[in-house]
């Protein structure tokens, strides 16, 4: 057998050996090759972004929001510097760790033992110790480390938002968080607009995170955000706020009250209050002195759920978000709606005596009285609810709801605010009976929201026009160039212009010797409605909101006034005795400041005179609604 195995030549082996070394070198220069092409063709980019992560540190530097300013140019939303402080716990010194905390935790008024627990953490490279503090707390934190060589605690700059006019407009200026985002108001409909965008401080650092001593930084530069220019003028929103305030104290006012002042050609909101209010500088600090008491008299849950809804509502902007029976204001819109529909004419007349029956309910006039033989002009003036029952019946309820939405009173009016409401509460001709139309035709039974009422009662007297509301007429940038510029927009027109000229005849004589007369302005024609609606869902049966609308010069209409009084508590709850005098104070100081002209003595007599032809002749028919 040993005849059949011949041995490998020496030589060929080493042939062979060196093929496969040869194969095998090739194989791995080829792999070598090609991980080499993807590490520095296909994959250089993620190499390279980690290595940047490894040698360089990033710090965000906050960019300003936009500032909102009103009309008349005051500043109403700024920004201020501040400080935000941080640690890098691993730069600590070890031995002064304790000292740290206990200074510090003095300084800041935070927890020693919270403040030591963090810097114990010596693989952290950052936690933050304290937001937006002011320079003088800033102060106190750099000096303690320098006298103390206390390392590893950063005092970057920063910037918070400042309300320059504290508690002015507060409900619809809104206010920020600890992050700078709009929380409420314009601040969080407009947080795209005012936000700015952050630029970036990049540091260089060693492979244990320590900042290099020769180190470099490059900075991309903030940008502040776009501004807010305003609708609404300061000196009008003072008028407002100033006499609202008064009304509230003065008539014991328990669940706030709303003020609205429109130029009712344009929809623009001129002024808009809900008092009390609150110091967007400080929103969760509760300032009506009741409440605050109330919600400190709690402890352990029951006062976290107190405080909650004591800030939700102050932050409320009501005049936007909460719906209200509009009473007898509505009866302008019923009004309106009779003559434009042809059902009614000037000279109608309808009769109220003690009660009426409608579908074996009985209604009567507050305090039930009784007027008579009315005009459509006297039953406004005395605001009779038999004769709207009768205008209403006449209109019959698929008409009567036809011009209920016309004049925007089933949905969101689109107002340039958050919260609004996408539908108020009310009948539709389907579900609507006798009885239902029959309150509804006096201003029961419906919830609309207070902008929607004062938009509504805008059309009314401008020519029929249904306007939109907003608050906003510019976005400016930076540099204070314009990018845009709101226009006004008419969603419809709701009534013919000759029904708006009567209307506006017939507001006139409720205040000359109607239910308005509080409403009186020397030298200036004013024309309203008042109201006094009972709070159908309110527990307290005694529960009313007193309010009027006025709107002035009545002959050529520019402004109205909305003033809603919820629940007072005074020697009345009637809307012409509480609420007529608030909008004759703030619409005098706005006609005076807008350089309208008051009319002569013998002017303002013969216009009174005028209208004294449609007011009853015995002068005692007048009832304050």
């Amino acid at each position: 057998m040993g005849d059949w195995i011949r041995p490998v030549p020496e030589r060929a082996l080493r042939t062979r050996a060196r093929l496969v070394a040869g194969l095998f070198c090739a194989v791995c220069f080829l792999g070598l090759a090609v991980r080499l092409f993807y590490l520095q063709l296909v994959g250089s980019g993620w190499y390279s972004e980690r290595a940047l992560g490894q040698q360089l540190q990033d710090t965000v530097v906050p960019a300003d929001r936009g500032k909102i300013y009103s009309a008349d140019g005051t500043l109403l939303a700024a920004n201020s510097s501040c400080w935000t402080l941080r640690a890098s716990p691993r730069e600590m010194p070890e031995d002064k760790l304790e000292l740290a905390a206990r200074g510090l935790a003095q300084i800041l008024e935070l927890d020693e033992a919270d403040l030591l627990e963090k810097f114990q953490q010596r693989s952290s490279n950052d936690c933050l110790l304290r937001y937006r503090v002011d320079r003088t707390m800033a102060d106190a934190v750099r000096d303690f480390c320098e006298e103390n060589q206390i390392t590893g605690i950063r005092i970057n700059q920063d910037s918070k938002r400042w309300y320059p006019e504290g508690e002015f407009l507060a409900s619809v200026l809104g206010f920020t968080n600890v992050d700078n985002a709009g929380v409420s108001g314009l601040e969080l409909e407009y947080d795209d607009v005012l936000t700015g965008e952050n630029g970036v401080v990049l540091t260089a650092v060693n492979a244990w995170g320590y900042t290099l001593e020769q180190s470099y930084a490059t900075e991309q530069y903030p940008v502040e955000g776009n501004s807010l220019v305003l609708t609404i003028d300061a000196n009008i929103q003072r008028y407002l706020e100033n006499a609202l305030n008064y009304a509230v104290q003065e008539h014991n006012v328990a669940a706030r009250a709303v003020g609205i002042v429109m130029d009712v050609n344009t929809g623009a909101v001129l002024a808009m209050s809900t008092t009390p209010a609150y110091d967007p500088n400080q929103p969760r600090v509760i300032y009506d002195e009741a409440t605050r008491a109330a919600v400190d008299a709690l402890s352990g849950e029951e006062r976290a759920a107190a405080l909650q809804l004591a800030q939700q509502t102050q932050w409320r902007n009501k005049a936007v978000s909460d719906l209200y029976e509009p009473g007898s204001v509505f009866k302008l819109i019923t009004c309106a709606a009779g003559l434009d529909a042809g059902v009614i004419q000037a000279g109608s007349t309808f009769y109220c005596g003690e009660s009426i029956s409608v579908a074996g309910t009985k209604f009567h006039c507050a305090n039930h009285r009784s007027h008579g033989t009315q005009s459509v002009t006297l039953a406004l003036m005395n605001s009779c609810n038999q004769s709207f029952i009768q205008i209403g019946a006449r209109l019959g309820k698929e008409a009567f709801c036809d011009y209920f939405a016309a004049f925007g009173l089933r949905e969101a009016t689109g107002i340039d605010l958050p919260a609004e409401p996408k539908k108020s509460l009310y009948y539709t001709a389907e579900q609507m009976g006798p009885v239902e139309l029959a309150s509804c035709a006096f201003g029961q039974s419906s919830k609309v929201s207070y902008i929607e009422m004062a938009a509504a009662v805008c059309a009314v007297v401008n020519g029929g026009n249904l306007m939109r509301p907003y608050v906003v007429s510019e976005i400016r940038d930076p540099e204070g160039e314009t990018l845009d510029k709101i226009e006004p927009v008419c969603t419809r027109r709701v009534i013919k212009e000759e029904t708006s000229i009567t209307m506006r005849k017939m507001m006139e004589a409720v205040v000359e010797g109607g239910g308005g007369q509080n409403a009186k302005i020397a030298g200036y024609r004013v024309g309203g409605k008042s109201g006094t609606s009972q709070k159908l869902d309110s527990e307290d049966e005694t529960a009313r909101i007193a309010s009027f609308v006025a709107v002035a010069p009545i002959d050529d209409p520019q402004f109205l006034c909305l003033v809603c009084l919820d629940e007072p508590h005074s020697w009345t709850t009637a809307g012409g005795s509480l609420s007529a005098p608030v909008c004759a104070e703030v619409l005098e100081q706005t006609l005076v400041y807008k350089g309208v002209p008051r009319a002569p003595a013998e002017d303002e007599a013969q216009n009174t005179a005028e209208t004294a032809a449609e007011l009853p002749a015995d002068g005692d028919s007048f009832y304050g609604a």
